[in-house]
C-alpha cells in the first residue's frame, strides 16, 4: 500500500521538469493535518472546545479550534518558505510570505479553510480542512497581489480536503483523478486507502439544511417537494460539516445543496475557500458543481471572502436540479 510520500514521488517522476516545490507544499499541509488531527482527538481532555470571544473576517464567532487550526496551517506553510502567499477564511486579508535566499521565487499560493464545521466539535461530529493551490500570476520579482488570489477555479493546480472523523483522511486532486489517504496514527503515516475516487453514476441522497426551506427560491422549493414525492426514492442526509457531507456523497452518491436564503441572500459558502476546491474535486470524481446559473469554477472572483450559492454531486442529479433552476 502506497504512502502519501511515495505517491507524491511517483507522481513527480512522471514530470521530469518538476522541481519538487509542489510536493513540499503537500508535505507541509500533511504535517499540519496530523497536528490538527491530534488536537481534535484530544477535545474534551484539553481546553480547545468553545468560542474564544473573537469574530472572524465574516463576523462569525471563532472557535478556539478555528484559531489553532489557522495558526497551525499558516505556520507549517510559512516556516518552510515554500509558498509566496496564503489566504485563510479566518484572516481579513491575504498573507504575504517572504521567501528565503535558498528559495527566492516560490510560485505557489494556497487558499484554505482551516477548520470547517468547528461549531460541531463539542458534540463529536466530524470536522474538515479544505485547501486550494494556484500558481501566482504576478511577477515573481515583486510581492504577491490580491489578483493572485482572485483567480477562477479553473486555474487551480490542486485542491483537497482533510476529514477528521473516525479516521483522518487526506483527499486531493491535481487534475488527474482523486485519491484518498488514511492516517495511521500509531506511526503518523498516510496510506493510500481510496484510490481513484469516483462518484457512483446514480445517487439517492440529497444534503441540505431544510430549516431554511421557507426562504429558499421557488425553484429549490419545487425541486425538494418533488424529491419527497412517493415515487421518488430519495433520502435526506445532512451533517452540517461540509467536508463530511461532501465526502459521504462522493462515496455513496448524492447531491449537496446550499442555495440562497433570507439570511444569506448571496449564499453562505465562500467561493475561494470552499466552493472552488470542492468543485475541482467533485468534477475530477466525475461529478458536477454549479451555482444558480453557471459552473462554479468559471465564476470570476471579486473579493477574497465572496459567497455564492453552491450545488454539487452526481451529474444525473445535478442535471435534474438544473431543470428546475
Amino acid at each position: 500500500m502506497h504512502t502519501l510520500g511515495e505517491f507524491l514521488i511517483a507522481s513527480q517522476q512522471k514530470h521530469p521538469a518538476s522541481t519538487g516545490e509542489f510536493s513540499k507544499v503537500i508535505h507541509a499541509l500533511r504535517l499540519a493535518a496530523k497536528v490538527v488531527s491530534h488536537k481534535v482527538n484530544k477535545a474534551g481532555l484539553i481546553d480547545i472546545i468553545g468560542a474564544n470571544g473573537v469574530t472572524n473576517a465574516q463576523g462569525e464567532s471563532q472557535q478556539k479550534l478555528d484559531v489553532y487550526a489557522h495558526e497551525t496551517f499558516i505556520g507549517s506553510l510559512t516556516n518552510r518558505k515554500i509558498v509566496c502567499g496564503i489566504a485563510s477564511e479566518e484572516a481579513d486579508d491575504f498573507i504575504e510570505v517572504h521567501n528565503s535566499t535558498e528559495n527566492p521565487e516560490s510560485k505557489y499560493i494556497v487558499l484554505i479553510d482551516p477548520l470547517d464545521g468547528s461549531s460541531n466539535i463539542d458534540v463529536n461530529v466530524s470536522l474538515g480542512t479544505i485547501f486550494s493551490i494556484y500558481k501566482r500570476i504576478s511577477p515573481s520579482t515583486g510581492p504577491v497581489t490580491q489578483e493572485d488570489f482572485l483567480q477562477k477555479g479553473t486555474e487551480q493546480v490542486a485542491a483537497g480536503y482533510i476529514l477528521y472523523g473516525t479516521s483522518t483522511l487526506f483527499v486531493y486532486t491535481t487534475g488527474n483523478g482523486v485519491n484518498g489517504f488514511t492516517l495511521n496514527p500509531a506511526i503518523g503515516t498516510f496510506y493510500l486507502s481510496h484510490p481513484d475516487i469516483t462518484l457512483p453514476p446514480k445517487g439517492h441522497i440529497y444534503s441540505i439544511n431544510e430549516a431554511n426551506f421557507a426562504t429558499f427560491p421557488e425553484s429549490i422549493k419545487d425541486f425538494l417537494k418533488n424529491r419527497k414525492a412517493e415515487d421518488q426514492k430519495y433520502t435526506t442526509r445532512y451533517i452540517g460539516s461540509m467536508v463530511s457531507d461532501i465526502h459521504r456523497n462522493m462515496l455513496k452518491g448524492g447531491l449537496y445543496l446550499y442555495p440562497p436564503n433570507q439570511k444569506s441572500p448571496q449564499g453562505k459558502l465562500r467561493l475561494l475557500y470552499e466552493c472552488n476546491p470542492i468543485a475541482f474535486i467533485v468534477e475530477q470524481a466525475e461529478g458536477e458543481a454549479i451555482s444558480m446559473d453557471q459552473r462554479i469554477m468559471e465564476i470570476d472572483p471579486i473579493t477574497l471572502h465572496q459567497r455564492v450559492p453552491f450545488f454539487c454531486g452526481n451529474k444525473e442529479m445535478v442535471a435534474t436540479l438544473k431543470s428546475y433552476l
